[in-house]
C-alpha cells in the first residue's frame, strides 16, 4: 500500500505575503492622508520662521479630512485660526502646495501698507526688534495680530507705497508671508478657497543649509541646522 504525498496548500502564503507587501504601503498612505505629511520649504517667503530646506510636519487632520485623491472635504470640524502657519493648493495651480501665515479670515477687510496689516479698521502692532542679530538691511518686528504675536521682517520704510484693500469672500482666506517685501501671496495672487487647504505647519523635525549635490532632497549630514530640530511651529 503506499502512501500519496500531499500538495501544501500555498493559498494562505500568498495571502499572507501579499498582505505583507501592501500593509506598510496602506499604513503610510493612511498616515499620510489623515495625520501627518512632510513638507520642504523651498523658498525664503517665511524668513525668519521658516528658512530655505527645513523640513517640516504638516498636521493633515488640523482641520478635518478630505475625500481621498480630491479637494473637496470628507469632513471639517474645524476652520484655522488666525495666525496659523498653513499649507495650502496654490490657487493658480493645486498641483502645488505653498505656505503661508493666515493673515484674514472669510468675511474680513484687510488694509495693507508697505507689508504692514490692518484687519477691519484694527492695525496688527508692530515692536521693533533692536536687540536680535540678524543681518544687515533688514528691518525685524514682533508683530501681534490680537491673538497671537511672531516676527516678520522687511526691506521697506513703514510710510512707503499706497494702502491696498482687501474684501475677502465668504469659504476664502487671505495669507501672507512672514518675510513681506520677499514673498508672493494673497497681495499677488488672490484668495485661497476653504477646499485648498492641507493643514497647520506643526514641527521642524530637520534642517540644513543645503543639500547633497547628487541630491538635492537630502540634506548635506556637514549642513545640519542642529540648533533647529524639532522646533515647533506658532
Amino acid at each position: 500500500m503506499s502512501e500519496e504525498k500531499s500538495t501544501p496548500n500555498l493559498k494562505g502564503t500568498w495571502n499572507q505575503a501579499i498582505l505583507t507587501f501592501l500593509f506598510p504601503i496602506l499604513l503610510v498612505m493612511g498616515v499620510r492622508w489623515a495625520l501627518f505629511e512632510p513638507f520642504v520649504i523651498p523658498s525664503g517667503s517665511m524668513i525668519p520662521n521658516l528658512l530655505i530646506h527645513d523640513h517640516i510636519f504638516v498636521k493633515k487632520f488640523a482641520f478635518g479630512l478630505h475625500i481621498p485623491f480630491s479637494d473637496r472635504w470628507l469632513v471639517q470640524w474645524s476652520t484655522p485660526s488666525r495666525g496659523d502657519i498653513v499649507v495650502f493648493k496654490y490657487p493658480e495651480n493645486p498641483d502645488v502646495y505653498y505656505i503661508k501665515r493666515l493673515v484674514g479670515l472669510p468675511g474680513d477687510r484687510v488694509e495693507v501698507k508697505a507689508g504692514r496689516v490692518a484687519v477691519n479698521g484694527n492695525p496688527f502692532t508692530m515692536t521693533p526688534m533692536s536687540d536680535r542679530g540678524f543681518e544687515a538691511g533688514f528691518q525685524y518686528f514682533t508683530e501681534n495680530n490680537g491673538e497671537r504675536s511672531y516676527t516678520v521682517r522687511f526691506l521697506s520704510p513703514e510710510d512707503s507705497g499706497d494702502v491696498q484693500v482687501y474684501k475677502i469672500p465668504e469659504g476664502e482666506y487671505f495669507f501672507m508671508g512672514d518675510n513681506r517685501d520677499q514673498s508672493a501671496d494673497s497681495r499677488a495672487w488672490g484668495f485661497v478657497k476653504n477646499d485648498y487647504l492641507v493643514g497647520r505647519a506643526s514641527v521642524i523635525w530637520l534642517s540644513c543649509h543645503s543639500t547633497l549635490p547628487t541630491m538635492t532632497f537630502v540634506c548635506d549630514p556637514s549642513q545640519i541646522r542642529f540648533d533647529r530640530l524639532f522646533q515647533s511651529l506658532h
